[in-house]
Order: structure tokens, then sequence, then C-alpha cells
């Protein structure tokens, strides 16, 4: 009977969120597969032309290279700010975790705006540079492959930090003692010990940057040049510039479907143990 009353409070509790879910999901995702197949016609002539068109195939591999090389970034210099935050007391600690979160408290189309103005010809690390090294030609930080990841960069370094941070202070220091008792250095002890114990926390992170980064389109649009666009801003183009809404429609399913691959990895990723294999 408790049981039975326990699993009633629990579907009303529920239900809210499920119907969210269902208004502003799930009926949208179907309306995007449902005109990419040109509606009652269950057409897929849609996504064979796709898969034959030159500039889906260059976008669709530049929105995965840029999403590697930004989770890429993201890990190295993600990993090395979690480690340095798994060593200092909990006070401190608290206090630069403000600094970590802080592209959570800002919008990222204000965030993209910002970076025009720091990344620019008279911005702040131009100015800093010619300063330092007096180097009077400007670096070009805007509209390439090197804004896009900045501006990336920014937006998902709290993704990898935080999971990666959780594992690191999950670790027992008693592993580290013994295998530095046992005369391995600080270079072996990460190699065999950190980074092995923090691998779920690596993943966790990178998967959840890959998915939130091969999805980007203010980013690309105001950072990037023409070689960086990727799979939402081709949807954009599709909609706005050439109103093909079942080619539009189309990619939109496609990127849903690599996304959902991903978050479906993340989904398995539980506990302290990779089950992605």
């Amino acid at each position: 009977m408790n049981h039975a009353l326990e699993t009633r409070y629990a579907a009303v509790l529920l239900a809210p969120l499920l119907l969210v879910m269902l208004l502003f999901f799930l009926l949208p995702a179907l309306s995007i597969i449902w005109t990419s197949l040109h509606g009652a016609q269950l057409d897929l002539s849609t996504y064979g032309e796709l898969l034959t068109s030159t500039l889906f195939r260059k976008v669709l591999g530049t929105t995965l290279e840029i999403g590697l090389e930004a989770t890429a970034v993201t890990l190295v210099i993600g990993y090395a700010i979690a480690m340095h935050l798994a060593r200092l007391p909990p006070r401190s600690r608290a206090v630069m975790m403000i600094f970590v979160m802080l592209p959570f408290w800002t919008s990222i189309l204000v965030k993209s705006f910002a970076f025009t103005i720091v990344l620019g010809d008279a911005g702040l690390v131009n100015r800093a540079i010619a300063f330092v090294f007096g180097n009077t030609e400007p670096i070009q930080l805007l509209f390439n492959r090197t804004g896009v990841l900045l501006g990336m960069l920014n937006f998902l370094l709290p993704f990898m930090v935080l999971p990666i941070l959780s594992n690191l202070l999950a670790q027992d220091p008693a592993l580290q003692r013994a295998a530095q008792t046992m005369g391995a250095g600080p270079v072996r002890i990460f190699l065999r010990v950190t980074l092995p114990l923090s691998l779920p926390g690596v993943l966790s992170g990178v998967l959840m940057c890959l998915s939130l980064s091969i999805g980007s389109y203010i980013t690309p649009a105001l950072l990037g040049g023409r070689t960086d666009m990727m799979l939402a801003n081709l949807v954009d183009f599709y909609t706005r510039q050439t109103l093909d809404w079942p080619a539009a429609s189309a990619i939109a399913v496609i990127l849903l479907a690599i996304t959902g691959v991903i978050v479906a990895l993340l989904s398995r990723v539980r506990g302290g143990n990779a089950e992605v294999l």
C-alpha cells in the first residue's frame, strides 16, 4: 500500500516536468522530423541530397573538427585547473570556484560580443602583447578558428572542471602517499594513480563539452570566419537565406541524432566506473 502511494506521489510530482518536456521538446522535435520528411509524403530524398552535398559534408567535418579541438583544449586547461583547485584548502577553493563559475552567470551572446572587443586588433590582448614584446603588428584573433576556440573555451570550461574536480576530491590521498612511499615520483604518481582514477570524470567532461560544442551557433557566427561554419549555422542559412525548410529540418535531425548518441554515452558514465564499452 505504501509503495503504491509513493508511486502515485512520484507520478504527480513528475507530471509537470513530463508536460514541459512534451510541449517544449518532444512536440517540436517531432515537428522537425515531420518537416524533414516533407510531411505526409514521408520522403527521405532530403537526407539523400544532404549526404551527397559537398557543402553539408564540409560543414559536418568542420563541426566535428571544431568540437574535438575545443574539447581537447578545454580538457587540457580544465584538468590543470581542477588539479590546482583540488590541492587548495576548502575555503580558498570556494573562492577560486567563483572564477570558474563566472561563465555561467553571463549570457553567451554578451560574452561573444565582449570577445570581439577583447580579441580585436586594438583589443586588450593585442595591446598587452604590444606592450610586453613591442610588437606593433596585431595578431589576428578574431573571425578565424582561434577566436572560435577561445570563445568556446570560456563557455565549456566549467563543464570540464566540475566533474574532474569532483572525481579528484573523491580520491583517497593514502593512495598517492603509498605510491610515494614505494619510490614513485610526481609524474609516475599522476600517470599511474591520479589520471586512471579520474578517467570517469574526464570522460563525463569530454562528452558534455563535445555535445555542447558541436551544437554551437552564436560563437562561430560572431567570432569565426567563412571556413568556420557549423551545422547550427547551416540550419540558419537554409531557413533565412534559401528558405529550404526540409533541408534545415533534416540537418537539425542529424545534429540531434549526433548529440543523442553522445548523451547516451554520457548516461553510461556512472559512479566511478566508465561503462562505455
